[in-house]
């Protein structure tokens, strides 16, 4: 039986980096790949597409490219963020599936930020600065300013793969979950027993805030000091999915004045400089953009992909990875990962 063809192009991730060495050697045996090159990347794909079923990976692919693509089944997005750079319409008028291996990080991402959020509101990582230092407080003088998850009121804005997995992480602690997402039906989210409230709300109300949007040309740096101006002393602000959907400068300056605990996985310029005024930033709780960067997280990717695979051959609609929204996908706004 013939072998369909896969394109691999996974860049910026490895192919060592998604594969396990059993996993490459699944697929290698399981379809003929074909390796993209790093430079002249046009003309690979101008020789090369006509021939594909898959590529994985997130080249730009304009509309006079894949026509050419008569045989093209799926595009495999491995960076994990769907990005202006390929006519998504066109894919979905010819029935070509978009997708991408987003739902890996979901977990690790919920359990980082679980973690964040306790060590925020009991000063955990202060308290072990001290030790080191030798300027330890013991008993409850270390404690005046710290309190329980347990009973808060929580609010999640956005509520897609990031939110649903750390939910359920949540809810020992408080079923006073708060949900703010325009793009999900409010009955989806009272049928789990959450409330559906505006953004106002949220920022006026609740005193754990995590922030799990995507970037979209909508909602860059929405998040500003209007908003921020609304959170109630002593709250927390988790920033876990996307820097841009927040204002940083108004962010860096509501907590120089206001007392309120800040936690970030995310910066709008990564790797942050070494001499950033931002390092300084006290009751800021800083994560290097490591939350889902973990080594199972990465080898899930390829165990998704190729099950996904297998279906597409099949005829069968992916399951596995996310799936590209007809009527979102030209809305979002994510750039590439710097750093793996």
């Amino acid at each position: 039986m013939k072998k369909h063809i896969a394109i691999l192009d996974p860049f910026p991730r490895t192919l060592k980096l998604i594969f396990s060495k059993d996993k490459f050697k699944k697929l290698k045996s399981n379809y003929k790949l074909i390796y993209a090159p790093k430079k002249n990347k046009k003309n690979f794909y101008d020789k090369n597409i006509q021939n594909a079923s898959f590529i994985i990976g997130q080249p730009d692919l304009s509309k006079n490219l894949l026509i050419k693509a008569k045989n093209l089944k799926a595009v495999i997005n491995v960076e994990s963020n769907f990005m202006n750079n390929m006519d998504y319409q066109y894919c979905f008028k010819k029935g070509i599936h978009v997708i991408a291996t987003s739902p890996v990080f979901s977990k690790p991402v919920a359990e980082i930020a679980l973690g964040m959020t306790l060590s925020l509101l009991r000063n955990i990582h202060t308290a072990h600065s001290d030790f080191i230092k030798g300027k330890e407080k013991y008993g409850l003088e270390s404690n005046i300013n710290a309190s329980l998850l347990s009973g808060k009121k929580i609010g999640l804005l956005g509520f897609g793969d990031l939110a649903k997995s750390l939910y359920p992480l949540l809810l020992p602690f408080s079923r006073d979950i708060n949900v703010y997402d325009p793009w999900i039906p409010k009955l989806n989210i009272q049928k789990l027993g959450f409330k559906s409230i505006s953004l106002n709300k949220m920022f006026e109300s609740c005193e754990v805030i995590y922030v799990l949007a995507t970037v979209t040309t909508k909602n860059k740096h929405f998040i500003d000091k209007k908003l921020l101006n609304k959170m109630k002393p002593n709250s927390c602000f988790i920033l876990m999915s996307r820097a841009a959907v927040v204002n940083f400068n108004d962010l860096i300056k509501y907590v120089k004045k206001k007392n309120i605990l800040v936690a970030t996985d995310v910066f709008p310029k990564e790797p942050v400089s070494k001499n950033s005024s931002l390092r300084k930033v006290k009751n800021i709780l800083f994560s290097a953009h490591r939350a889902g960067a973990l080594k199972s997280a990465f080898f899930e990717m390829g165990d998704i992909v190729l099950k996904d695979m297998s279906l597409i051959t099949k005829n069968l609609k992916p399951k596995f990875c996310k799936i590209a929204n007809k009527k979102t996908v030209n809305l979002l706004a994510s750039k590439p990962v710097a750093i793996n």
